[in-house]
């Protein structure tokens, strides 16, 4: 589910193209495969659609102007996530909420394309932390789509890390969805001063969610008559999200309604210590079930 514009552009697409989208380049491919539109601020998932199925992928109608960054597909949350700026390098700890990879420029390093699918490898254009590396691997076919965040610590002492694959997952109404996968597992409710409680059942939306569930165990989305699997990797924090009545500026109450996110996480319930020469790496898989 994405704006119209977008969708123009990518209608025009034989196989792969670059692009230029509200001031960002884009990289989109429309393959016997799928498609799949990556903005290159950010090393960004915008779109992704298997043959014979709706988009994956809710983007915002009304994106900020650049610099600001684009909310919906997947945004990558590093070197820390909201506001648990461990990695922050600032002499204050001011650094902008979710991190600096989601705002800087990266560059397409490589694009494996065969039949039955493509993997993309994106760094960013300029160093975004003293002892920090990161890269980004995409991976789509016409089943799944996975992407992961490998971070390296290249310095000389131990740094320590969060982060989040923010992944905005379409939905045709958020009211009438539910997740499968959470029963049982301990939560921090943002809405509730980090209160900790158990999810009991299915969740279910039915009004505004901002929750950390300890768990490393794949979600299912159910939408209707489609089911989406939300798989991760390295991660033992799950990040449920969705404003109800109360959407960030970018985003109308009834756009709203068309999204929900769940991420693999890293937060203060499962933070990273990299200590030198260490590599993590954070994955989510999206498939069908």
């Amino acid at each position: 589910m994405i704006p119209d514009s977008l969708q123009q552009l990518l209608d025009g697409v034989d196989d792969q193209q670059t692009s230029h989208w509200q001031g960002r380049d884009l990289v989109l491919f429309n393959a016997p495969w799928g498609e799949l539109i990556v903005s290159l601020q950010g090393a960004q998932v915008l779109h992704f659609r298997p043959p014979n199925d709706l988009g994956w992928l809710w983007v915002t109608p009304t994106p900020q102007p650049m610099p600001g960054a684009i909310r919906g597909g997947i945004p990558l949350c590093w070197p820390w996530f909201a506001d648990e700026r461990y990695a922050d390098e600032t002499p204050d700890r001011s650094g902008t909420f979710h991190g600096l990879a989601r705002h800087a420029d990266w560059r397409l390093e490589a694009a494996d394309e065969h039949a039955e699918g493509i993997e993309l490898h994106l760094s960013p254009t300029q160093p975004l932390h003293s002892q920090l590396t990161v890269r980004a691997v995409v991976q789509a076919n016409a089943q799944r789509l996975a992407v992961e965040l490998i971070t390296e610590n290249v310095g000389e002492s131990p740094v320590k890390v969060s982060g989040a694959l923010h992944s905005y997952l379409a939905v045709d109404d958020a009211h009438q969805c539910r997740l499968e996968g959470l029963t049982g597992a301990r939560y921090l409710d943002k809405l509730r001063d980090f209160a900790e409680s158990e999810q009991q059942g299915i969740l279910a939306i039915r009004g505004a969610v901002d929750r950390i569930y300890h768990s490393n165990e794949a979600v299912m989305l159910h939408d209707g008559p489609r089911t989406l699997r939300i798989g991760k990797q390295s991660s033992d924090s799950t990040v449920v999200w969705h404003p109800d009545q109360q959407p960030p500026a970018d985003t109308s109450i009834e756009a709203a309604k068309r999204f929900v996110c769940v991420e693999a996480a890293n937060t203060r319930l499962d933070p990273v210590w990299l200590v030198p020469g260490a590599q993590h790496l954070l994955g989510t898989t999206l498939s069908r079930s």
